[in-house]
């Protein structure tokens, strides 16, 4: 074999076939209903290189027959879809909802009576938005007297997951935190030469993180919870899909409770149990 044959043969052994591309995307909508459409199939190849690495496959398609035709995804599924979710976070992202969090809904809903709140981050990713919603929560609930408060962290990537849970970030992660959370809620790495830094033991004792998948017919989240945070997902769906997830959001609301979603995000054409308070924040009836 030439060198340009051999070139030519490393990149097919790259490339998905039409027919395991469709086979690939159908699974992944169907399993978490990301919308996987023809022009996804370079991103969805380059995710799964690093996948292939770790499984020891020759090719992209020798990894799909394993997965379609001996029945590998009873064991690799949760790995694949770990592989292909995108996990874009960041520390006070959208920070106007944090914002509308400090001063609008928290002391709306102590005004009306709540001695304990439950935060529930629907898409957390590595843990950014629950830690940064434990921040302030945490410094309400110094400032407004005695009051109980949680999160629920969730995500359908369990590697996400598994590095939320150990709360250590790079530092730069942190620069949009403000120097008086740093100092109460962020650890800094006793190595002087270490960039790391680790949220405070008293704040993650504060946040639960579980997998869930959207696509399950009822979401085990316990008692309805006051504050939903679902942003930046809804994208990634069809619009049937969204008018499923959006419901069954609303039914893990209390009354009177918020739920908040990504800015390029809407709801508008949706029959949902909601008014809207501010772009994007939405207050349960």
């Amino acid at each position: 074999m030439s060198s340009v044959e051999a070139l030519q043969y490393d990149r097919s052994a790259d490339r998905l076939s039409a027919k395991n591309f469709r086979r690939l995307s159908g699974f992944v909508s169907s399993y978490s209903g990301i919308k996987m459409p023809p022009g996804k199939q370079t991103m969805l190849e380059g995710r799964l290189r690093r996948r292939l690495r770790s499984t020891g496959f020759a090719s992209l398609d020798e990894y799909c027959t394993y997965l379609f035709d001996n029945d590998g995804l009873d064991v690799e599924a949760v790995a694949l879809i770990d592989a292909v979710t995108t996990n874009k976070t960041d520390f006070f992202r959208e920070p106007k909802h944090f914002e509308f969090l400090k001063r609008y809904a928290l002391p709306a809903l102590v005004r009306n009576g709540r001695t304990s709140l439950r935060l529930w981050s629907a898409a957390c990713s590595v843990g950014a938005e629950p830690y940064t919603a434990a921040m302030i929560l945490a410094d309400f609930a110094e400032s407004s007297g005695p009051l109980n408060y949680v999160v629920l962290a969730t995500d359908l990537s369990t590697e996400v997951l598994a590095s939320a849970r150990k709360g250590i970030y790079p530092a730069s992660m942190l620069a949009p935190v403000p120097d008086d959370y740093m100092q109460r809620f962020v650890h800094r790495s006793t190595d002087p030469k270490s960039n790391l830094v680790r949220i405070a033991p008293a704040l993650r004792s504060k946040v639960g993180f579980a997998r869930m998948n959207f696509m399950d017919e009822t979401y085990p989240i316990g008692e309805p919870v006051d504050i939903i945070f679902c942003r930046n997902v809804l994208i990634y769906f069809d619009k049937p899909t969204q008018a499923k997830v959006l419901s069954r959001l609303c039914d893990c609301l209390t009354p009177g409770g918020y739920l908040l979603i990504g800015h390029s995000e809407s709801i508008t054409g949706f029959n949902l149990p909601v008014r809207t308070v501010a772009n994007t924040i939405f207050q349960k009836l």
